[in-house]
This record gives C-alpha cells, structure tokens and sequence, in this order.
C-alpha cells in the first residue's frame, strides 16, 4: 500500500516533468502524460480495492509532534476521491490534447504542466492522514490551478484569475486555518480519527461556531456567498472547466467537508449536539438559488457553473444531515456527479471547437449535426437530475433516505424541486439541439476524435455507475448505521 501511496502522489508530478522535457515534441510530451495518467489510474483502483477489503496502512513523512505530521493514510472517503480523480484525469488528458489543438489554444505545455501539478495537489488532499496535510495540498491546489483559469492571458482571463485565487486564498487563511488551530488547541491533535477528534473535547455551543470556519474556510465546496470563483473561472479553456468540476478542485473541497464532519467532529457528535442544523438550511439555500440563477444562464459554461455549486451543496447537505445513509449518498455523489459533469464539460468544448458555439440560442439544430456529443449530453444531464437508469439518481436517493431517517422532510422537497429545475436548465439545451428549427448548416460535424472519445467513455460511466453502485458505497468506521 506504502508503494501504491507513493505512486499515486509522484506519478503527476512525473507527467510534470515529462512535460517539460519534452515540450519542443509534443506527440510525446502528451502522449507521455495520457500514459502516465492510465498508469495513475490502475494504481487508484488497486488502492481503492485494498482499502474496501478493510487493509489500511500509514506513511508519514514528517513529524513534528504527536498528531501534528505530514503523512498519509488512506481510506474508504479518500481512496474513492483518489479513485474518481486518478480514472478521470487520463480521459481529461486525451480531452485537452484534442481541446487545445482543435481550438489553436497556445502554451500547451504550461498547461498540461500545471494540469498535473493539480492532479499532484487532490491525491495529496485525499490521501492526507490529517488536516495539516489536508491544508498544505489543498493550497497547492489553489495555486497550481490559477495558471490554468488565467490561461488565455487576456483581460477577463487575468481579472477572473484574481477573482479565482483572492476568494480561494482569502477564505482559507482567514477561516480554514483558524479553524485547524482551534482544532489542535482543543483536541490537541490534527489526526483524522474514527468518531473525531472533538467529541470530548468541544462544547456543544461552540461547535456551530467552528463548523461554519471549515463549512465556509473550505470555499472550493463554493456554498453561498463565497461560490463567485466558481463562474469567474469559466473564463478557461473547456478541459480547465472539467479539471475544476469534476476531476480535482470542486470534489476536493467538498471531500475535505466531509472529512471533517466524519473525522475531525465525528457524525455522532453532530447528531447529539445538532450543530450542524444551521448548514443544512445553508445548503438546501444554495441548492435552490444556484438552480435559479442556472436557468437564466444562456451561456452553456455559465449555466454548468451553476449547476457545480448547486450540486456541490447536495454533498455538504449530506454532511450537514451526518446520518449514517446521508453520509454515504453525499460520499457517493462526488462520484456520480463526477461522471456526469465532466461529460457535460467535454460535450460543451466539443460544440465550442466543432462549431464555436458556446450560447444555447445557437444550438438550436444543433444535435442532427453532432448526434454523439448530445446523445452524450443527455446521458450526463440524466444523471445529474438523478434519472434511473443513470448514476446520479442512487445519490440522490440515498440522500432523501438519510434525509428521512435524521427527520428532514423538508429536504426531500428541496432536492426535489432541484430536480425539476435541473430537468429545465439541463434539458433545455438537449430538446433545442434535436428538435428545434436549424441555423440552416446540414452534415454531419462532431469534434475530433481525441475529443469524442473521452465524452463517450464518460457518458457510458454515467450509465455503469448504476448497475455498479454497490462499489462505490462506502462503509465508514466510527459512523453510527
């Protein structure tokens, strides 16, 4: 395990430095970078299986004092993000080979150098035995991503870039960090541990008071107010969309919530104490208001975006609820949500490099020319309105379940008003595509290849996901059924 922990946080950086090794040749310099992403991807799975089977093992590298290390462990939350990011990120890579050179973007190496660094920063995130661990990746993330959201160098890239990093940067110096300290001088240790490091430790009148530093300090799980980064950094490239939604930053953030609610305040203490009560409300507000503000969007990125935060805030809802089944849909969500977004963000750069399209009023006709790409779309739509037999509907399922068992009826109403929103936003653009009049241009036009193929992979996920869920449902320790 020692060796698959390794492999998983230096194989990126590997591709890193292959990539610039070998920048004056680019066939190798990114076909370099999708190898080593396939072989990122065996390894997550084989630790992924290593962890299921119940086997468990700590590598630390540094230790400064008793709970206070940087060191790695992994577990079943961690080893599914590691195994979501690890599969996902060699399809990214073929996807942003195609990207960049059908869409004549420049500085391919730059970029494909950071994109690793990014996939560096979420193995680390998710493997990390502790919060300072945690920490330190989670802001290599930050600034390993800000070259790639101001990539096009222009004025909105470079104002969208600063957007991007001050609200990242801000909220986590000023309220995650603060949160960690609080934690080590009351717990007196950083450890991610079954049943939390608080439980004795807190008193219950201060827990909503240190939930809301990390609920709020985490801001990459973008809750409302600190979500604008989010659309600010549409501004990138499509395959930087995908990295941001899917593959790393987004799930990073929401998979840290989750961390600390189930290993830092332990879920057991949060259902006694009721601290979490106020974040539930949060969430369900930012659910509904980021659906609403999607369904003005007419730009199809814009409209994704929105469609990120409010799906994000299904995961920090299940958190936040801290029942045993909620806890598991939110775990399973960042999966199925993974699966169907980065096919709705593949589908989008194929439209934009295919035909330059990127309003929806434009792809009116639009599906009879790229039949594949919105077949695909809506095999990730689906999913993500939460539509048997698509992923995305197990989730959500699970989350409504937990929802009843911890006795938030009102919940189930929210999440499913949000599918019916979603139903509109996402369906909008499937409906214009097949059946509205055409902008007069027959033919058959679908992106390249190195595109189309990794659209279609994802899309055929969304469906597996269903008939596959039972392995990738979580059974936490320390987690009360």
């Amino acid at each position: 395990m020692s060796e698959l922990i390794l492999a998983l946080l230096f194989l990126p950086l590997l591709a890193a430095v292959t990539t610039l090794l070998f920048r004056e040749t680019p066939n190798i310099r990114d076909g370099a970078s999708i190898g080593i992403g396939v072989l990122t991807a065996i390894c997550s799975i084989q630790l992924f299986e290593m962890v299921q089977a119940g086997q468990s093992e700590t590598l630390v590298l540094f230790a400064f004092a008793p709970g206070l290390s940087i060191g790695f462990t992994p577990e079943p939350l961690g080893a599914l993000f590691a195994l979501v990011a690890g599969c996902l990120w060699p399809l990214a890579t073929l996807y942003s080979v195609g990207y960049m050179r059908g869409a004549k973007e420049k500085n391919h190496t730059r970029f494909f150098t950071f994109y690793a660094i990014a996939i560096h920063a979420a193995m680390g995130i998710a493997l990390a035995d502790g919060l300072i661990t945690l920490f330190i990746f989670y802001e290599i993330l930050t600034f390993s991503t800000y070259p790639l959201v101001a990539h096009k160098g222009n004025a909105d890239a470079k104002s969208s870039g600063r957007i991007y990093l001050g609200i990242l940067v801000t909220t986590s110096v000023t309220m995650l960090l603060l949160g960690i300290i609080a934690v080590w001088a009351i717990g007196g240790d950083l450890t991610f541990r079954e049943g939390g490091v608080l439980a004795d430790h807190l008193d219950p009148r201060f827990a909503p008071i240190l939930l809301a530093l990390f609920a709020f300090g985490i801001g990459k799980a973008a809750l409302m107010p600190f979500h604008k980064w989010l659309p600010a950094a549409m501004v990138a490239p499509t395959p930087v969309s995908a990295l941001l939604h899917a593959v790393a930053v987004v799930k990073a953030g929401v998979f840290s919530v989750l961390k600390v609610v189930i290993y830092i305040f332990g879920t057991d203490f949060l259902l006694e104490t009721r601290a979490s009560e106020w974040l539930i409300w949060i969430a369900c507000f930012t659910i509904i208001a980021a659906s609403l503000v999607a369904m003005s969007k007419t730009n199809l990125k814009a409209r994704l975006a929105y469609s990120t935060i409010s799906q994000l805030s299904y995961i920090v809802l299940g958190a936040a609820i801290a029942s045993s089944i909620a806890v598991q849909g939110a775990a399973l969500h960042i999966a199925m949500h993974a699966a169907g977004k980065i096919t709705l963000f593949f589908c989008a750069g194929a439209i934009y490099v295919a035909h330059h399209y990127s309003d929806i009023k434009d792809m009116d006709g639009l599906g009879r020319r790229m039949p594949i790409t919105f077949a695909c779309f809506a095999l990730g739509a689906l999913s993500i309105i939460g539509i048997p037999p698509l992923g995305g509907s197990w989730s959500k399922f699970m989350l409504m379940m937990g929802a009843l068992d911890a006795e938030h009826v009102f919940v189930i109403f929210v999440l499913m008003a949000s599918s019916l929103l979603n139903l509109y936003y996402l369906g909008q653009p499937v409906i214009r595509a097949f059946f509205a009049q055409n902008t007069g241009e027959t033919g058959f036009s679908e992106a390249p290849v190195a595109m189309l193929i990794p659209l279609v992979i994802t899309a055929g996920m969304t469906v597996g996901l269903f008939f596959y869920a039972d392995y990738f449902i979580l059974s936490f320790k320390g987690v009360t059924p």
